[in-house]
């Protein structure tokens, strides 16, 4: 039993049907997201055969999440959320059928395209808020983190599986195949939130409708030293070390350019990632949340300053892959933390500031990195920003006392079972 404990925790799936339909339906859309991305980064490419129409796309998808990610956890907070992921899912598929639309009818516009990308990361970024708070609604307080694996795990797969995928649909049925593909998986993902129970914000009462949202609801983050050392070092984290904007510098530098090698650095991030989700039961089952989040933050910054330095290929693959398994081990630990830290009456903003963070951190980070390398170089940009991320996550963990000290709640006990009252007679019996 001691050895089980150290893999992956599946009690979650095992539990109940409502988390295990959530968990299928997040992990299809992840799948189709990963093929959509590279479905329309190939397509704008083919269409204008510019860095600057590729560069276009982060810029769409980026500013529709952060508008509407900031609006949907408002929303969350106001009416049931089952409703919102439900309503935002719907709207996801119609962006994805759009797309496939496009494609099929030969589209040579790319702002038709990009208006759809945008479509679709607005519904996203709308229904991110609910969805993250679901799960702690859904499991016992002892599983939320082993749930947030499960989902991390998914969404490695994904990552892993669906650019290999895409390409693999796109050379045989070409964009339109693609587009499909997400339909259908978004479709999956639709069917599977249909089925959850009603996720009402407590205090909203019982007979649904929108209710006015506690006030203060962002606020409630600076005036939680855990929250906001949390997501202070996950912003640290990616704006100083993100490193995917570097991978074709470095593999034209070191390797070079060859288009196998630029692949691997992507996934080896991912089997890194997947790897600690698989080995992630010891992670979901011990009590120190706060100072593994800060330890796993610094090894992703000293693993990218060591990639940063590495000569060999397999050195810098090893490196990747550490910080891909460190990445996965502070998001688990963030997203658990964030969830059961905040009152149910505010999750729905909080969930909202911890997603746009999660998005805007790493195109700020790709951002830096790459300004920072076309006035020095690759490895300069890689090993400065991994030590002065790891710096300001030390500085963090120093200033910060509840988030180190912090452990997630224990499961409550059973409640003891009381023996039934003795009958009349046996108590006269007991007298006599």
């Amino acid at each position: 039993m001691k050895g089980r404990g150290r893999f992956l925790d599946t009690r979650p799936l095992r539990g109940g049907g409502p988390f295990r339909d959530l968990w299928i339906g997040t992990a299809a859309s992840q799948l189709g997201s990963q093929m959509s991305t590279v479905a329309v980064l190939a397509q704008v490419w083919d269409l204008t055969g510019s860095p600057l129409g590729t560069g276009a796309i982060g810029l769409v998808s980026g500013l529709a999440t952060l508008l509407f990610g900031l609006l949907g956890g408002t929303l969350a907070d106001a009416v049931d959320r089952r409703t919102v992921v439900r309503a935002t899912t719907g709207g996801q598929l119609l962006a994805a059928a759009g797309l496939c639309a496009q494609a099929l009818a030969d589209n040579r516009n790319v702002l038709l395209l990009l208006t759809l990308v945008a479509a679709g990361a607005a519904c996203a970024g709308l229904g991110a808020p609910a969805r993250r708070t679901l799960p702690v609604r859904l499991l016992p307080p002892d599983q939320v983190a082993a749930g947030l694996a499960l989902t991390n795990v998914s969404f490695q797969a994904g990552m892993l599986a669906g650019p290999a995928l895409a390409g693999l649909i796109i050379a045989r049925w070409d964009f339109a195949g693609a587009y499909a593909a997400q339909a259908v998986a978004v479709a999956i993902s639709a069917l599977a939130v249909i089925r959850l129970p009603p996720m009402r914000p407590e205090g909203a009462g019982t007979a649904g409708g929108r209710r006015r949202p506690e006030r203060g609801g962002w606020g409630v983050v600076l005036r939680r030293p855990t929250l906001w050392g949390s997501l202070a070092t996950d912003l640290a984290a990616t704006v100083f070390a993100m490193p995917v904007a570097l991978f074709p510098l470095v593999n034209e530098a070191r390797f070079g350019g060859d288009p196998r090698t630029l692949g691997l650095f992507l996934s080896a991030v991912a089997v890194g990632g997947i790897m600690a989700g698989l080995l992630s039961g010891t992670l979901t089952r011990r009590r120190g949340g706060g100072l593994v989040q800060l330890i796993a933050a610094g090894v992703w910054g000293l693993a990218l300053a060591g990639f940063g330095l590495a000569g060999p290929l397999w050195s810098a693959l090893c490196c990747l892959a550490l910080a891909g398994a460190a990445d996965t081990v502070s998001v688990i630990t963030r997203s658990t933390l964030v969830q059961l830290e905040t009152p149910d009456a505010y999750r729905g903003r909080v969930s909202s500031v911890e997603h746009v963070i999660g998005v805007a951190g790493p195109e700020l980070g790709n951002f830096r990195g790459g300004l920072v390398a076309s006035a020095t170089s690759a490895s300069f940009s890689l090993v400065t920003g991994g030590l002065f991320a790891t710096l300001l996550v030390a500085l963090v963990a120093a200033v910060n006392a509840p988030l180190r000290a912090y452990r997630p709640p224990s499961p409550a006990p059973p409640a003891p079972v009381e023996a039934p009252a003795a009958s009349a007679t046996e108590a006269t019996g007991s007298a006599l």
